[in-house]
């Protein structure tokens, strides 16, 4: 039993910022990729912002310049930072892990139950 709790969502008004956290907690040997997605209405989910095991980051072009994804190891927990906010990015925010069970050599992959990102005067 592996879960993702994200936190941090909220109001902003276009141009403000937000930041996201997300804390992976129960049984697993290792988590190697995460990364945060987003779903607005009538949309598909689609990749914000990910994040290897060993720093590397990749970006949707239409975040690039304006959000920062991190990652803490000792905590388990990835960030996203956001800044100049635009009303096109509202929708609820997932993070996603890929992991390894303490059981099976291979990865596994789970999901946050989101949080609800705003962006509105």
């Amino acid at each position: 039993q592996v879960q993702l709790v994200e936190s941090g969502g909220g109001l902003v008004q276009p141009g403000g910022s937000l930041s996201l956290s997300c804390a992976a907690s129960g049984s697993f040997a290792s988590i190697n990729d995460m990364g945060w997605y987003r779903q607005a209405p009538g949309k598909e989910r689609e990749l914000v912002a990910g994040i290897t095991g060993s720093g590397l980051t990749n970006y949707r072009s239409s975040v690039q310049d304006r959000f920062t994804i991190s990652r803490d190891n000792a905590k388990n927990t990835v960030f996203l930072q956001m800044n100049s906010l635009k009303p096109e990015d509202t929708a609820i925010y997932y993070c996603n892990a890929k992991y390894r069970s303490l059981t099976q050599y291979r990865w596994f992959e789970v999901w946050g139950q989101g949080t609800l990102v705003t962006v509105s005067s």
